[in-house]
């Protein structure tokens, strides 16, 4: 509702209108008047500031000391007050109508005010803080400068009585419930009463009601009073008063749904029986629920999680050491959790939410039914720790739904457009190809986050389809604070070539392993795998060429890691030997698979390539065998363990999307 009220005056009487602080009151003065009447007196209390809407243009007289002004179609007097009134109608202004000869007044009106001041409030400016009455609280800006309350979604499980998430739940059950909501107060300041009956009334509109909760504190209980079937609240006008909400976010922004919701509080005036109250004057706030920010690998971790299943031993103490030793925490998934799913990346995905007064991390459920699924409502989803899915049709779902293709950039700058939060990277099916792709619910959802701008990489040349098959980030000391490690035929070919021409072709790789052990000459001489491994060097440069144009990457910015694949008789491609760039990152800790490439000098050689590329960069090398628990059921290190990290410091409403 604007901030202009127009009343109209009654010849002969004085009527009773209530003015609401901030706002215009237009009286309208020419249509009651006398049909005979040609000029106008008006003189209005002290505290009032009235002025009439043509002084500027229309040439008054003084008749008696009285400064008359001619009488138009149009004029209005225009009236302000700063500050509320202690009683009711304590304030007035009156009109005087005069005829042609302007001797004697011929009739008169007035107007009896009672100022009031109607606030509903929230921390608009972004500081932790609900301040008062913020002249941008009604709209939403994204930067450093902009203006706009947010709102975290409540989908973390501070009880043990609510039934999933908190967030829904007409209950508030613990004080630790209510700080994961934000204040909202509505504030009124007047006296007691006024000249009739008057009620504020707080709405919202039908398609924001299933995506916000609202609660109101009153005597240390919280009511719950808007949301999902019920779009309006009513307070009686009581006099100077401060009402206390809370106010909950109850989804993501998603397709359809932009994260902006819209709460109004209205001043309702009370007409004759049966006729409707009628609004004078309306108030509104904007919150953008927050939107979940998934972290890249160069931040720093908190947790690593891992499954325990019946042929992982070797690796789980393997994993364990190098997590000890980079003194993270560890969480393991029995058995009779995972029954014997062991992909931990493909379950899930971390990330988390913020809001100025508070966040918490939240869990990114994959549609991915496995065995593992219930580990992340079970052993994740808690107090201060969060969870949301999306359920997409059984017959849409692929392998490139699983989380290992779903992976972030560290924060980069493209074309001077900055994206201080990184970029989401998704596989998905060749660009002229129909076949398999991440649902859309998914990418839907991953969207309509909006601070993390995804795009699409080619995957479907893999037999699983994931991203974290063939590439990777690493922090780094120096120029953008990362690396992009890519798996690269091309690469190890030239570590081999490199060893054959030093006289080592007949050493072989696979030592210790229970498979058929390959010299350095076999491998090389073999054209049906040189073959596919120059397949597969085009499919990994064509994403190549897209990360350095998405990411704003030059060459220096991407490590070749030595890597090569085969095909089986669909034409996929799977790794040959186990994927080094499908590690582990713990900060400077990296957990990589071992290749078992050939051992020359007590040393293999595609370990000692690895290691002289990444040691420069402060980075320890640490080789995990997954042979037999990952890498022969098409995974390694990276598919089968997760980690949680800590949240960016930079605050993602400070960007510009």
């Amino acid at each position: 509702m604007g901030r202009q009220r127009t009343v109209r005056l009654v010849r002969g009487e004085r009527i009773e209108v209530v003015f609401v602080l901030g706002t215009q009151l237009n009286i309208e003065i020419s249509g009651t008047a006398p049909s005979e009447a040609e000029w106008f007196s008006m003189r209005h209390s002290a505290n009032i500031g009235a002025k009439i809407n043509k002084a500027d243009v229309a040439k008054p007289k003084v008749v008696n000391g009285e400064k008359l002004w001619p009488l138009e179609r149009d004029t209005v007097i225009e009236v302000r007050m700063d500050s509320p009134s202690t009683e009711t109608n304590d304030e007035k202004v009156s009109v005087v109508y005069y005829g042609p000869g302007t001797d004697a007044p011929i009739d008169k009106a007035g107007v009896y005010l009672t100022a009031i001041e109607v606030s509903l409030d929230v921390d608009a400016d972004r500081d932790g803080v609900v301040e008062k009455n913020n002249p941008h609280k009604a709209s939403w800006t994204w930067g450093s400068d902009g203006n706009g309350a947010i709102l975290l979604v409540n989908c973390d499980k501070d009880s043990i009585l609510s039934r999933l998430v908190d967030g829904g739940d007409e209950n508030v059950y613990s004080k630790e419930d209510l700080q994961d909501m934000s204040m909202m107060l509505l504030r009124i300041r007047g006296p007691e009463k006024l000249p009739t009956s008057y009620n504020l009334l707080l709405h919202i509109s039908p398609s924001d009601s299933d995506k916000l909760g609202v609660f109101h504190s009153q005597n240390k209980q919280y009511t719950y009073v808007m949301g999902k079937k019920k779009l309006h609240y009513k307070i009686r006008y009581t006099g100077t008063s401060e009402h206390e909400f809370f106010v909950e976010g109850l989804c993501f922004p998603d397709k359809g749904f932009s994260g902006l919701l819209t709460i109004n509080v209205s001043l309702l005036e009370s007409m004759p029986e049966e006729i409707p109250e009628t609004p004078i004057f309306t108030d509104t706030v904007v919150f953008r629920v927050t939107p979940l920010i998934i972290t890249p690998y160069t931040l720093e971790p908190i947790e690593v999680y891992v499954c325990s299943v019946k042929d992982n031993y070797l690796f789980l103490k393997q994993i364990k050491s190098l997590v000890s030793e980079a003194n993270y925490k560890i969480t393991i998934c029995f058995e009779y959790v995972n029954r014997e799913d062991r992909w931990m990346q493909d379950e899930m995905e971390f990330g988390y939410i913020e809001a100025p007064h508070k966040g918490f991390p939240v869990v990114l459920d994959s549609p991915k039914v496995g065995e593992i699924k219930d580990f992340p409502v079970r052993e994740l989803l808690g107090p201060d720790f969060g969870y949301v899915t999306k359920v997409a049709l059984s017959s849409e779902v692929t392998t490139l739904d699983s989380f290992g293709n779903l992976e972030v950039s560290p924060p980069v700058t493209v074309n001077g457009k900055e994206y201080p939060l990184g970029r989401i990277i998704i596989g998905s099916s060749f660009p002229t190809s129909t076949r398999r792709r991440m649902t859309k619910v998914v990418r839907d959802f991953i969207h309509a986050q909006e601070v993390q701008a995804p795009f699409e990489l080619y995957t479907d040349w893999l037999l699983v389809g994931h991203v974290d098959e063939f590439l990777t980030f690493i922090p780094a000391p120096d120029r953008k604070g990362f690396r992009l490690l890519l798996a690269s035929p091309i690469a190890c070919y030239k570590v081999l070539q490199k060893q054959k021409s030093l006289g080592h072709g007949d050493v072989t790789m696979f030592q210790g392993l229970e498979v058929k052990w390959l010299t350095i000459n076999k491998v090389l001489s073999t054209d049906s795998l040189q073959q596919e491994n120059n397949y597969v060097q085009h499919c990994i440069d064509w994403n190549r060429d897209i990360l350095k144009e998405q990411l704003g990457l030059t060459e220096d910015d991407i490590i070749d890691i030595p890597a090569l694949f085969r095909l089986d008789k669909s034409g996929k491609a799977l790794a040959f030997f186990p994927s080094m760039v499908n590690m582990v990152v713990l900060g400077t800790d990296l957990g990589i698979p071992k290749p078992y490439g050939p051992i020359i000098e007590e040393t293999c050689c595609l370990e000692g390539y690895m290691t002289s590329m990444l040691k420069p960069l402060g980075l320890k090398c640490t080789f995990i065998d997954d042979v037999v628990s990952y890498h022969r059921k098409l995974g390694e290190v990276h598919c089968g363990t997760n980690v949680r990290r800590k949240p960016f410091t930079y605050k993602w409403w400070n960007m510009v999307p």
